[in-house]
């Protein structure tokens, strides 16, 4: 929309000049725009306010009906009348034309030297719903919505505590949206309080479309494609992460928060594996780890394997290979590279369409694609089995976006395999290893404990350990308090 820049006051003024300048200039005749003059023993008001954005009974009822019923017309009187707190007054066309896009209602007196607004939003939101892409057995299920209100009020629920500190940002030069910094004071490292507030007082951008695309404003390396925070839907996380040390975000009108620093196997952590028993809590984590490690393996290591290095291929399985593969007239690198894309085609429609239909679409579709290459001579039975399994495995990782970054990894490993065998494969690896090393989340290292190598955070990353010996929080994050508690004398 266009604006005009005022730096003076823009009052005193007819009530036709202020209604004609915002519904010609500051709104672009935008026609819903409503306006209503009043007039109090000969005294002229006008109400001017957006319909889609404000409760118009209410409008009716605390505002139109309380002026036309003082006795008489000024702002103090106004105020005094009208059930509502928050009320301003404001002297710019300026401040006048963005409260109305908050859902405030104008009230101008003529010949007045400001405007009254009075707070009258129409909030439209859902109910709070399950978590779609996190999903739990143990624990709460209930997700955040789009409202930040509504969000706050989840976290202030799990966290009844004075030490709840919340800072509020604006951001977006042409749509300024809220954003939330949340911490505990007495558990948060200083520096990484500082370091999110100076990156979100540094951005100069025109809006925020959702949580997680301003995580990739503020990242610290935009190029990588693991990424460095980590967004979820579940307030319990959230919290939890908080109770941790870490820093979180909330964004208006989107139904996710954002949680720094963590690091690489933060994505392979639920707080489902708090919630059961330790060891199997323990075991779940392996498991995810020891999957994640499989999917991008098993592939290229099939690639390398039938290309340049048959001789560790023992002899009974080298037959069955080469029974299998006897009528695909490709070789291993292309045959990978189909069935791979296939799966991931596969996969992108059954998450695109209906709940019930994408879930057939994916046992349907992949059984019967998969059946129907086999038999025209595509590919082998062998490498739908490892392709299938290494799909699998990649399910496994609870963050959408780790899980993601996992299954893409896996194409340039083939690439790689088809083209120098293990060397490439190992070169690879090398080149992960390096970049998860260098990489850094929220300036805090993004490979430990691996990387700087901290045997006393296992317990917080590879392993669930019982509550009564691990008392202690991570000590990567840096927390002020270290100890959650202290141990009982038994």
């Amino acid at each position: 929309m266009k604006r005009r820049s005022r730096q003076s006051n823009y009052f005193p003024c007819k009530v036709e000049t202020l209604q004609q300048d915002l519904f010609s200039d500051f709104f672009n005749s935008s026609p819903d725009l409503a306006s209503k003059k009043v007039s109090v023993e000969g005294k002229t008001a006008i109400i001017i306010y957006m319909d889609y954005l404000v409760k118009e009974e209410e409008v009716f009822s605390h505002v139109t009906t309380k002026i036309q019923e003082a006795k008489q017309l000024d702002y103090q009187t106004i105020e005094s009348d009208i059930p509502i707190t928050d009320i301003m007054e404001l002297k710019t066309l300026d401040e006048i034309g963005g409260a109305l896009l908050e859902g405030y209602v104008c009230v101008y007196i003529e010949k007045e030297k400001s405007s009254l607004v009075i707070p009258v939003p129409r909030i439209d939101q859902r109910k709070p719903g399950k978590a779609e892409t996190e999903t739990l057995i143990f624990g709460p299920r209930i997700s955040f919505s789009e409202s930040i209100d509504m969000n706050m009020n989840f976290i202030h629920k799990r966290l009844d505590t004075k030490t709840l500190t919340v800072e509020k940002f604006i951001i977006g030069d042409m749509i300024p949206t809220e954003v939330r910094l949340l911490y505990l004071s007495d558990i948060a490292n200083d520096e990484a309080v500082q370091e999110m507030r100076d990156r979100l007082n540094s951005l100069k951008i025109d809006d925020v479309l959702e949580s997680s695309a301003l995580t990739q404003y503020i990242e610290d390396n935009s190029y990588s494609i693991f990424p460095q925070f980590l967004v979820t839907e579940l307030p319990d996380r959230f919290c939890y992460s908080l109770k941790e040390g870490r820093v979180g975000l909330l964004v208006d009108k989107s139904p996710s928060g954002v949680i720094a620093p963590v690091s690489f196997l933060s994505f392979f952590q639920t707080t489902e594996d708090i919630y059961t028993r330790w060891n199997m809590g323990s075991f779940i984590r392996l498991m995810r780890i020891v999957a994640m490690f499989l999917s991008i393996t098993l592939t290229p290591l099939y690639v390398a394997a039938l290309t340049y290095h048959y001789e560790i291929i023992p002899d009974a399985l080298l037959v069955s290979l080469g029974h299998s593969r006897s009528r695909v007239p490709f070789p291993p690198l292309l045959e990978a590279l189909i069935l791979e894309f296939l799966i991931e085609l596969i996969r992108e429609a059954g998450a695109r369409l209906p709940t019930k239909v994408g879930q057939t679409m994916g046992i349907v579709g992949g059984i019967v694609i998969g059946q129907a290459i086999v038999q025209a001579g595509f590919t082998s039975n062998i490498l739908i089995i490892i392709v299938a399994l290494s799909a699998l495995a990649s399910f496994t990782t609870p963050s959408y976006l780790m899980g993601s970054a996992i299954r893409i990894i896996r194409f340039p490993l083939i690439l790689l395999a088809g083209f120098w065998g293990f060397i490439g494969l190992i070169f690879s690896f090398a080149f992960i290893a390096i970049h998860l090393v260098k990489q850094r989340s929220l300036s805090f290292p993004y490979f430990v404990p691996i990387y700087p190598f901290q045997p006393r955070d296992f317990d917080n990353s590879f392993l669930r350990l019982p509550f009564l010996w691990s008392n202690k929080r991570a000590y990567s994050n840096r927390p002020k308090k270290i100890r959650r508690f202290q141990k009982p004398n038994r």
